[in-house]
């Protein structure tokens, strides 16, 4: 068994598995193409991957900016998008969520499944929040998806090792098992995740990698009042994608704000 050290917070790396796991999630689609309808101008997603979202808002006629700090997941994106025929509908832009400058505004911006959970603390929070109010048109809507934390349910899975099914990679031809190893940290709102792939070859080899990075949990009011700190006004809360009332049982808090 080849093991390779853990690389940090490194999306490069782990940019050719990450279809594998996350390409066939669509529950989130529908919601973000009637936004986009609704907007009537340009879409911005930030933290846009491999272009799982930007794909169904291209092919329904949108113009969209994917802006991504991972050079490799945004050249897969390219690649999908390449093969799907919508280049010319989309801009790919390399930068930080936190700190970015691109020359035009949008009418719709989205932080889709947690993606506004790698900013981890409240300077990075406001930084990322204030660059987005300031791309935006008056009027303009931000879109934030995050889980609604558990925290008996994140406790009960603290130090544990968790497994998912095997995948097999279609390009290398390599099965891939995926464990997590999560570890909470409530007194400072942090989740410490890290991903651990063995890729078995046909022959039987295995290669070990880690993947370790971090997410800072967010509540409820605390995002509400980060939002209004940057600019934004709460227009509405769902607990899922098809817009039902947020509730306490909920598993997903998605945000809707106007920028003032």
């Amino acid at each position: 068994m080849e093991i390779l050290p853990p690389p940090g917070d490194d999306y490069d790396a782990f940019a050719r598995f990450y279809d594998l796991f996350y390409a066939q999630r669509d529950e989130d689609i529908a919601m973000y193409l009637d936004f986009a309808q609704a907007a009537d101008g340009a879409v911005l997603e930030l933290g846009c991957g491999t272009g799982r979202l930007l794909a169904p808002l291209a092919r329904a006629g949108h113009r969209v900016t994917g802006l991504d700090s991972s050079a490799e997941m945004l050249a897969r994106a390219r690649e999908r998008l390449r093969a799907a025929g919508l280049t010319e509908r989309v801009t790919l832009v390399q930068g930080d969520l936190r700190h970015f400058d691109l020359g035009e505004r949008f009418a719709l911006a989205i932080l889709s499944a947690n993606t506004f959970m790698h900013c981890h603390d409240t300077q990075e929070q406001l930084a990322c929040l204030g660059c987005v109010h300031q791309h935006l048109h008056s009027g303009g809507r931000l879109i934030v998806d995050l889980s609604h934390p558990d925290l008996q349910m994140l406790g009960e899975a603290d130090g544990h090792l968790l497994s998912d099914d095997p995948v097999r990679d279609p390009h290398t031809g390599c099965t891939v098992l995926r464990f997590v190893h999560q570890r909470l940290d409530v007194a400072n709102q942090m989740q410490h995740v890290t991903f651990i792939l063995d890729e078995v070859a046909p022959d039987g080899n295995v290669r070990r990698m880690f993947f370790p990075f971090r997410l800072r949990l967010v509540f409820r009011f605390e995002m509400e009042l980060l939002l209004r700190l940057a600019g934004f006004g709460l227009e509405a809360l769902y607990g899922s994608y098809q817009l039902e009332p947020f509730e306490s049982n909920s598993e997903r808090m998605i945000f809707v704000a106007r920028r003032d």
